[in-house]
């Protein structure tokens, strides 16, 4: 990746500021899942670590934007990008990482061959698409204070927000590395959108158990008004009062939303027992995404990577 982030000037103002979250680390889940589907089709890293780049690339991005939309203190251990620098270079170097992202893709030419580098591409279109429209409707909730949601309604944000993203694009991206463009892509929609939605759903719960290893900021999403899982079984089974005051602190700016405010609504998680309903669900959807693995790789040759890409049902629910 190293490569790809530009330097020169003005340094200070944006190439820096575009590297920084990389250098932070992280998981690497997203590359490391196209790398292994390429490989677990039969693919070559060399063949599949350009387009693992720019998924990185985007994501780091998107976080950038992300903590900015959020209004979000942490990232990685560390205060977020528009913390340390403001609000217009941290969005700046978010476009910037944006663009960067494009160059390996379009590298791809290389040792993929134009047909398949442009088919990676126009993937990256629709998971750009994609990921745009989950965010919108998740802080159009939060601006419009909507709580009148049913799951499937999180289950739609989640899939176009999280799953693309995380599981459905990497995995899409890496097949169609993997195959030469001959394998069926909608089969990793299912697969992704059961993986990514436990994903999500495991970290919207850390996030309310986090300890110093977490990274982010503990019960930021509360803070912040995420409409999540718990939050809105919370809600549908408040009583009427519970469902006024719910809706009074989360109709307020996140300045004025306090500390015993964001208590209180963890409390009423508990009461109602908003937590352990989305743990059930979390792990249903990770059983239905081991249903769905065995019918796509289940014929594959064994291989650490086809192991790796199976665990990873088990791994979101280990991770701290």
């Amino acid at each position: 990746m190293k490569p790809y982030l530009a330097s020169g000037k003005p340094s200070p103002y944006l190439y820096e500021l575009a590297a920084d979250y990389p250098r932070r680390g992280g998981k690497m889940m997203r590359p490391s899942i196209c790398i292994a589907t390429a490989r677990a089709f039969g693919a070559r890293s060399s063949d599949a670590v350009r387009s693992a780049v720019a998924i990185e690339l985007l994501h780091n991005a998107f976080l950038v934007h992300d903590d900015i939309e959020d209004e979000s203190e942490m990232r990685r251990g560390a205060p977020a990008l528009h913390s340390l620098h403001g609000v217009p270079l941290a969005l700046n170097a978010g476009d910037a990482m944006l663009l960067l992202s494009l160059r390996p893709l379009l590298d791809n030419r290389q040792n993929l061959g134009p047909q398949l580098a442009l088919d990676v591409l126009l993937d990256t279109e629709r998971m750009a698409r994609e990921s745009a429209e989950g965010q919108a409707m998740e802080l159009g909730w939060r601006r419009d204070n909507v709580m009148e949601l049913e799951d499937d309604d999180y289950f739609t944000m989640v899939l176009k927000k999280t799953s693309w993203l995380a599981v459905i694009y990497p995995m899409r991206v890496g097949a169609m590395i993997g195959t030469r463009g001959r394998a069926d892509l909608d089969q990793f929609i299912r697969f992704g959108f059961f993986l990514g939605a436990a994903f999500q759903i495991q970290d919207d719960l850390l996030n309310l158990a986090a300890d110093h290893r977490y990274g982010k900021e503990a019960l930021g999403d509360l803070f912040e008004g995420k409409r999540t899982l718990m939050l809105i079984h919370a809600f549908r089974r408040g009583a009427p009062a519970e469902r006024a005051k719910l809706k009074i602190i989360l109709g307020a700016s996140r300045s004025e939303r306090r500390a015993d405010d964001v208590v209180w609504i963890r409390s009423l998680m508990e009461r109602h027992d908003s937590l352990n309903y989305a743990r059930k669900i979390g792990h249903g959807l990770a059983g239905a995404a081991l249903h769905e693995f065995a019918g796509i790789f289940g014929r594959l040759p064994a291989s650490r990577d086809k192991d790796f890409l199976r665990g990873l049902v088990t791994w979101i629910f280990e991770r701290t």
